[in-house]
């Protein structure tokens, strides 16, 4: 295994599948049975969940709600996707533990970084719901936050895309793909991998991004196998490591 303790991302709008809202039930097994082959190769898991699935602050704010409000709204819908990733977890038989940027007893508790630590060193699974638990801040912030408070060896961000790439490739077929980046050239060439606030809290701890597609099966443990299928943004003298 290239990582050993890894912080997945995963977006809400990903989990819609073909849907135009909501979770898709085959989308959410797929997860599952990928992580549960992740963590059957002893590989410690953490989980950050979006909720653009159900519901964003960005969009309410756009249609007159408070912002605020509206982003505690969107915390919430990120609660409820990390619940049914925890009960599809653990019909499959793998124990989990739900903490959140929100403390919603008797759901979850308060995360931190020592409970995330102790419940991986348990043989768990750990899933984040709430964000950070403060408005004004992504789930991309949160994963980054998370990430950093856990020693993660890197986050993985799974997305629909396999990489990131010059342009929307959804959108322009001519888009070329970049295998690795440094923290530099993904600012100044616009790229749209995660929030400024996300990415600088990334580069400053040297906290490596991985961008790959998850809903390809089998691809979460490719990636955690070191095969190039996405795209890898870290430092410079990462990048030298990573050539080699």
């Amino acid at each position: 295994m290239k990582y050993k303790k890894i912080l997945l991302k995963l977006s809400g709008e990903s989990l819609m599948g073909d849907q135009e809202y909501g979770i898709s039930p085959h989308i959410l097994e797929q997860y599952v049975n990928d992580i549960k082959q992740v963590k059957e190769k002893g590989v410690e898991i953490a989980i950050v969940i979006g909720g653009g699935n159900i519901f964003r602050g960005l969009q309410g704010a756009a249609k007159g709600m408070d912002r605020i409000q509206g982003d505690y709204m969107g915390m919430l819908a990120t609660i409820i996707n990390s619940m049914a990733l925890q009960a599809e977890l653990e019909k499959q038989g793998i124990a989990t533990e739900l903490f959140s940027g929100l403390e919603i007893e008797p759901i979850c508790k308060a995360c931190s970084g020592r409970r995330i630590q102790e419940s991986s060193k348990k043989g768990k699974v750990v899933i984040i719901g709430g964000g950070t638990g403060n408005p004004f801040f992504t789930t991309d912030t949160a994963s980054a936050l998370r990430a950093i408070e856990m020693r993660a060896d890197i986050i993985l961000k799974g997305t629909r895309v396999d990489g990131v790439y010059t342009s929307d490739p959804e959108k322009n077929p001519n888009a070329k793909k970049y295998d690795i980046l440094n923290y530099d050239e993904a600012l100044t060439k616009k790229l749209k991998i995660m929030d400024l606030t996300a990415f600088a809290l990334c580069q400053e701890n040297n906290m490596p991004i991985y961008v790959f597609d998850m809903n390809k099966k089998g691809n979460l443990l490719k990636v955690v196998n070191g095969e190039p299928i996405g795209t890898i943004i870290c430092a410079q003298d990462h990048i030298e490591n990573e050539k080699q």
